[in-house]
């Protein structure tokens, strides 16, 4: 999107500087050595050269919005890794706490004669 934005804006300043450089009296307008059609006023070259800004501003516009975008997907993603990360230590922990235990439990002698299994039915 970036790119296409960009893209845009470059195809429109070419554009208007086809008009500028092409145009040598201002009741016409030509593009790239073409004259086009029903243009014949002053006004209605100033409206094509609003026309081309407009594009410029469109296609700026496409790009600062689409890298917003993604600077704000690549900030959620850095913030989702950070908590999975958190997650994963606290579960490293939690294991090795769990099997300090074990390893006591199963250190220590037992006082009472219960079974390690249920007797069968």
């Amino acid at each position: 999107m970036v790119f296409l934005g960009i893209v845009l804006a470059a195809a429109a300043v070419a554009v208007g500087m086809g008009i500028i450089t092409a145009n040598s009296s201002s009741a016409s307008l030509n593009v790239f050595g073409q004259h086009v059609p029903g243009v014949h006023t002053t006004a209605q070259v100033f409206i094509g050269g609003v026309i081309v800004g407009a594009f410029v501003i469109a296609g700026l516009a496409l790009s600062l919005l689409s890298l917003l975008r993604s600077t704000r997907a690549r900030r959620e993603f850095r913030g989702l890794r950070e908590e999975r990360e958190e997650s994963m230590s606290t579960l490293v922990r939690k294991n090795q706490q769990l099997q300090q235990e074990l390893a006591h439990a199963r250190s220590a002698p037992t006082t009472s004669e219960v079974p390690a299994y249920p007797p069968a039915r």
